[in-house]
């Protein structure tokens, strides 16, 4: 009697163990998604770049982590900030132009740079003026110039954290890492088309796919000191030098540059990346 018995105990947990199985599920970990490469490019050991056609400063210096202000000061480049295809940008020194451009991020005055540390440095600026008959010199080119256009005043104070709002709707499926060069942002799913909206009152200072692992990729600076980006879009509805209210439709939410619909949305003060949960409010 007692065989029998346990012949069958054994069966219904048998059962009981392949009925469960068949109802397990796969939990995808976050972090177990491959990130696109949109690390943040170091500066090249020359200390120098060479602008491509549809460059823009803004863009040149959010891909190498910089202060466009900065960048603009150190090659004596003013608003609006017309650089050209060839133009070769210095990258390097940005810590003594904020001193010498103080805290408006103007250009230097036409005067030598004050001795320091990078003593080959001064001789450099004054090329283009120096030597007119050098036709290679890109302000003297006739060349089209990687356009940047006039730009609308942006207030010079940070947005209130109560001003800005979400890019768009979805769960947030990669979060800000400080120091991690691949994860300096928000990763939001969504739905391929759906709204990306500003995040705070500004101008459209980049629009295009130039940067490697953002995709279409949107930037909107709202003071001198804030910029938000908006990258893997499917569609960008607006162009350079656009202004933006927050709340107001930019983008169709994509996959471009990545593996699925998402966006990934980045704030830089400074040009450094701020974790976007600061100045986002709560869910």
């Amino acid at each position: 009697m007692k065989m029998p018995f346990v012949r069958g105990l054994v069966c219904i947990l048998a059962i009981a163990l392949v009925a469960g199985c068949g109802h397990s599920r796969v939990v995808k970990r976050e972090g177990s998604r491959p990130a696109p490469d949109r690390a943040t490019q170091s500066v090249p050991r020359s200390g120098d770049y060479k602008v491509k056609r549809g460059d823009t400063l803004y863009g040149i210096a959010f891909r190498h982590g910089l202060d466009y202000r900065e960048v603009a000061s150190l090659n004596r480049i003013g608003p609006p900030y017309t650089i050209y295809p060839g133009q070769v940008l210095k990258l390097r020194g940005q810590s003594q132009a904020r001193t010498t451009a103080g805290v408006t991020g103007m250009p230097a005055p036409r005067t030598p740079p004050p001795s320091g540390s990078r003593g080959t440095t001064p001789a450099r600026p004054a090329t283009p003026a120096a030597t007119p008959s050098t036709p290679a010199t890109p302000v003297a080119t006739p060349a089209r110039p990687a356009a940047t256009p006039a730009l609308p005043a942006v207030p010079d104070a940070a947005p209130a954290s109560g001003t800005w709002r979400w890019p768009t709707q979805g769960q947030v499926i990669g979060r800000f890492v400080s120091g991690d060069p691949k994860r300096q942002g928000l990763d939001i799913a969504g739905n391929a088309g759906q709204p990306v909206v500003a995040a705070a009152d500004g101008v459209i200072v980049y629009s295009g796919s130039g940067l490697v692992g953002y995709g279409e990729l949107i930037i909107v600076k709202h003071s001198d000191e804030w910029l938000s980006a908006y990258a893997h879009n499917r569609r960008r509805l607006v162009g350079e030098g656009a202004q933006v209210k927050a709340g107001q439709q930019i983008a169709e939410l994509g996959r471009t540059g990545t593996s699925r619909d998402m966006l990934h949305f980045e704030v830089r003060r400074n040009g450094k990346p701020v974790d976007p949960m600061q100045v986002l409010p709560k869910q």
